[in-house]
């Protein structure tokens, strides 16, 4: 089982944690990974996008000159796509861009990212995230003892108003909760922090 360190909000070790090899150290699933990711980016478009082709946009009744003896190119409408204000070739609609992926590969996916996480020593696991007032340079404090420059992913284990309020502002934080991690977050932050509750609780939720 792989071994990690414990640090508290100071930066400093306060005790080891072994985690599960079979959600932290598996085999690295890649295409399970970018199925998963693929789908949930799709999940997130509203399909919302609309235009007209050139049966919808009025006016074009009335064909603009003679079919022959003018010299120009035959034409039957003023709104044909290569006219102004014509209409569009392939005009996109409202359609959905939802994908469905297996609940096995998902789980394989989530695991395979927490393993990556371990594998890059971009894990921390911390004693507790607990604040006593909504302060952001408490947390610009915290990420300074953890010695984190890049984006990172904290996830706890319940809600805490106090924490989540103290890094919104902070461009570079993201804090979320075991029950709604995905594996975008994961892969799109640098450092993945938890907790050592979240870490029996993830543990619990994917055994």
């Amino acid at each position: 089982m792989p071994k990690v360190d414990i640090l508290n909000m100071s930066g400093e070790k306060v005790g080891e944690i072994e985690l599960n090899d079979e959600i932290f150290g598996i085999e690295i699933s890649e295409p399970a990974m970018h199925q998963v990711i693929v789908a949930q980016l799709a999940n997130r478009r509203q399909g919302t996008q609309s235009a007209k082709t050139r049966s919808e946009v009025s006016g074009g009744g009335k064909k603009p000159w003679r079919q022959k003896g003018t010299g120009r190119a035959r034409q039957g409408s003023t709104r044909s796509p290569q006219w102004r204000h014509g209409g569009i070739v392939f005009a996109p609609k409202p359609r959905s861009y939802r994908q469905l992926v297996n609940k096995k590969v998902r789980r394989l996916a989530m695991k395979s990212a927490f393993s990556v996480k371990v594998a890059e020593n971009s894990i921390i696991v911390l004693d507790k995230l607990e604040m006593e007032e909504i302060k952001t340079k408490k947390f610009v404090e915290l990420l300074n003892n953890l010695k984190i420059e890049e984006k990172a992913l904290f996830v706890l284990a319940e809600p805490d108003d106090v924490v989540m309020r103290s890094a919104r502002n902070l461009p570079r934080v993201q804090l979320t909760l075991v029950n709604t991690l995905n594996v975008y977050d994961i892969m799109n932050n640098g450092k993945f922090v938890v907790t050592a509750d979240a870490v029996k609780k993830i543990e619990e939720v994917f055994a």
